[in-house]
């Protein structure tokens, strides 16, 4: 055969095994999930996610999940944003390996569940936990708001992030002294603007956000009220200098691929020019 008809072969089989293994990566991540996946990653969902990104993934404060992912790999897309967050981003890292409070086993069926929107199988909602009865609680002197209310506002929208006492959890600790003259106005700008560059979105209705200005008071109104946390008890708080590792589950990782089998040819070719002809 030809030097130059071999050259050809073996650009056309390399372009072959490229297209095979994007297409296999692809048709590997969309496997239909089981039910016990969809079940588990779904609680964890519900327990961590829904508050921000919505109980069906179409974004409250936070991104829409229920979409297409464009990547080869789109679990390791998912899976790499849960685990190290987006810097300077609403998004916390949630790996305990990176400061957060979920396991590997949680992460796994989570990336499953979100992804399940993405093939468009029947979505597993979790049901809805049902909200007990709570003692009464006296308002704090001279701050507007009422914090029976909003005892309820924050378990529904910020004990996930913060603790269910105010401990800190991802986000950070709120039942401490505050060290401000007018504490009550200093947390209504930060919860109804955010914090700029922080895991902290804003949540007022101008902003884009669910709450009312009412509804902000009420919360402020209650975190006040909330117990000062022991700082032997509190929990590690995430780092701020997580580094974003994505790019190669997406087009980067793509591109990388053409490269090292372009790689590939060029050797190919080198090796048959310098053969002596048969």
């Amino acid at each position: 055969m030809p030097s130059s008809v071999r050259i050809r072969v073996i650009g056309l089989l390399a372009l072959a095994g490229l297209f095979v293994l994007v297409a296999g990566s692809r048709v590997a991540s969309a496997q239909e999930p089981n039910q016990e996946q969809l079940e588990l990653g779904g609680q964890v969902y519900a327990e961590n996610c829904a508050v921000c990104h919505g109980v069906d993934g179409q974004g409250r404060v936070g991104a829409t999940l229920a979409k297409n992912w464009p990547s080869i790999r789109p679990d390791l897309r998912v899976r790499a944003v849960i685990e190290t967050g987006i810097a300077g981003s609403p998004m916390p890292a949630w790996s305990q390996a990176n400061g957060g409070p979920l396991t590997t086993e949680e992460i796994e069926p989570l990336v499953v569940y979100i992804l399940s929107w993405e093939t468009g199988g029947e979505r597993y909602i979790p049901p809805t936990p049902t909200l007990g009865p709570r003692p009464v609680i006296s308002p704090v002197p001279n701050v507007p708001g009422d914090p029976n209310h909003g005892a309820l506002l924050y378990e529904q929208n910020c004990a996930v992030c913060h603790g269910a006492n105010g401990e800190g959890r991802i986000g950070a600790r709120l039942g401490r002294v505050w060290s401000s003259i007018r504490v009550d106005l200093r947390l209504e700008s930060s919860i109804a603007n955010g914090i700029e560059g922080s895991p902290m979105p804003a949540w007022g209705l101008a902003n884009g956000g669910p709450l009312s200005e009412a509804e902000i008071g009420d919360l402020v109104a209650y975190i006040l009220t909330l117990p000062v946390a022991s700082t032997a008890q509190l929990p590690v708080q995430p780092g701020t200098t997580h580094t974003v590792a994505t790019w190669l589950s997406g087009w980067g990782g793509l591109i990388i691929a053409v490269l090292l089998f372009a790689l590939v040819i060029a050797v190919a070719i080198l090796v048959q020019t310098r053969k002596p002809n048969q």
